[in-house]
């Protein structure tokens, strides 16, 4: 029973951000297609969690043959593994979930389409994560506790995997205008969604004082500003152009 209701507590924040995004599609995406990106977005996690691990056990090995200073050691090590072996894989995943899966489908027919499916992936992604940390909680429901880390994921961590998938959405979405730039657009999106996700763990783990609330809010707000009005671009653009 407990483990019932860690999973209904680990997928309601991904639910209740899932029904604001969908509400600013003013052409509503098939009920069947949503479903089925979500539930890929939360299998996604499942790879996630072996490449993570694998990675992580790689780069122990690094920073002694990188850096002769074992001074710099921890922090390359630290870098390392929040930017490229969680931030990086995590975003690649969900974009791959959308490439695979929407690409070619005959439900994607607008720039606006991309940018909402990879925030439906992200959003499956992150409850697969919160029911992950929930049951870590062990067989005894515990409600105060559950109900302070669905919060604080609602707020934190959910909303930012929705904010960087939406960011690389809004460059894929860029990229069906600039052809010949669609590589360059793809890495940048990419890069930058990795950046600011490995920007807002690094400050939660390493960083102290005021700085490790100010930069995470500053990146949540950035983002959000950033989702807002990359939507409402793509709304313009909609009557331009259709997707092949």
């Amino acid at each position: 029973m407990s483990y019932s209701l860690y999973t209904f507590f680990g997928i309601l924040p991904s639910v209740i951000w899932l029904m604001f995004y969908l509400r600013r599609d003013s052409h509503p995406e098939p009920k069947r297609m949503v479903l089925k990106i979500f539930f890929y977005g939360m299998l996604a996690a499942v790879p996630a969690v072996l490449l993570e691990i694998g990675i992580l056990e790689e780069f122990k090995s690094l920073p002694a043959a990188l850096v002769q200073n074992p001074n710099f050691s921890p922090f390359l090590l630290s870098m390392l593994n929040i930017f490229v072996a969680v931030a990086l894989v995590e975003e690649f995943l969900k974009y791959l979930v959308v490439k695979g899966k929407i690409s070619n489908s005959s439900e994607f027919d607008e720039p606006l389409d991309i940018m909402l499916y990879m925030i439906i992936s992200a959003l499956g992604f992150a409850a697969s994560e919160n029911i992950l940390i929930l049951f870590s909680l062990g067989p005894t429901f515990l409600l105060e506790k559950t109900f302070s880390i669905s919060v604080f994921r609602f707020l934190g961590a959910t909303f930012l995997h929705a904010l960087c998938s939406g960011l690389l959405g809004y460059f894929l979405a860029l990229s069906f205008f600039e052809t010949k730039n669609r590589i360059k657009l793809l890495i940048a999106g990419l890069g930058i969604a990795t950046l600011l996700h490995g920007l807002y763990n690094f400050s939660i783990i390493e960083i102290e004082g005021d700085l490790a609330f100010f930069i995470p809010i500053l990146i949540l707000i950035s983002l959000a500003i950033f989702t807002v009005l990359g939507f409402k671009k793509l709304k313009k653009l909609k009557s331009v152009c259709k997707i092949q």
